[in-house]
């Protein structure tokens, strides 16, 4: 077994646990998104010792984009030879899909997402 795996988080997913935290603030419950946060937190530790715990994400087939299925969030990431970095972390339902004005890009037969090597911006 490898030793522990260095995590690191996208822009993205910084924004989507601010989100999650700005959501309840604005219910006026915000206990209830530091707790969320906090066992999303938790939950991304385990990928350090544990990256395959994850299974791929079912839109894409690709072996290194994994996800963890945590309702109600869907826990989305890279795992690469030595790290595992957190590109979103979205409620379950989401699909994970470009914006129309994106998607003829890539070209016909590519995967319709921003998740593709490169195009975020990460945290270490």
């Amino acid at each position: 077994m490898a030793g522990q795996y260095q995590i690191s988080f996208a822009h993205s997913a910084v924004s989507d646990l601010e989100e999650v935290i700005a959501f309840y603030k604005e219910q006026k419950i915000p206990q209830v998104g530091e707790r969320l946060v906090k066992k999303i937190i938790k939950e991304i530790e385990l990928l350090s010792e544990q990256p395959d715990m994850g299974r791929m994400v079912p839109e894409f087939g690709l072996k290194n984009l994994r996800e963890l299925i945590r309702p109600p969030f869907r826990i989305v990431y890279r795992r690469d030879i030595e790290n595992v970095r957190i590109v979103r972390i979205w409620r379950s339902e989401r699909l994970m899909v470009l914006p129309p004005s994106q998607a003829g890009e890539m070209g016909p037969g590519a995967p319709r997402s921003f998740l593709s090597p490169g195009s975020f911006s990460e945290i270490k």
